[in-house]
């Protein structure tokens, strides 16, 4: 069972080289564990490739906020009806 409800984890992951550290709650590092294992990527890479999507917004939010809103949007999309 997930402790919904437990505070952020801080964890080291690298982007292009330079490492920096995210603080996610682990339920969304279960899911971004998830959803790199689902692309066959390494969660670093899978970071990188949100973070440049980020980057490239008008108005870009934090990482971690970015991943979460990333993560969202992915459950979002594998829960819509086919059409």
């Amino acid at each position: 069972m997930r402790d919904t409800f437990h505070p952020p984890v801080k964890r080291s992951v690298e982007i292009a080289g330079h490492k920096t550290s995210i603080s996610l709650e682990p339920l969304f590092w279960e899911l971004l564990r998830e959803a790199a294992a689902a692309q066959s990527l390494p969660v670093n890479a899978l970071v990188g490739r949100i973070d440049a999507e980020r980057i490239a917004a008008p108005n870009p939010p934090g990482l971690a906020g970015a991943i979460r809103c990333w993560l969202a949007a992915r459950l979002q999309r594998q829960q819509a009806p086919s059409q």
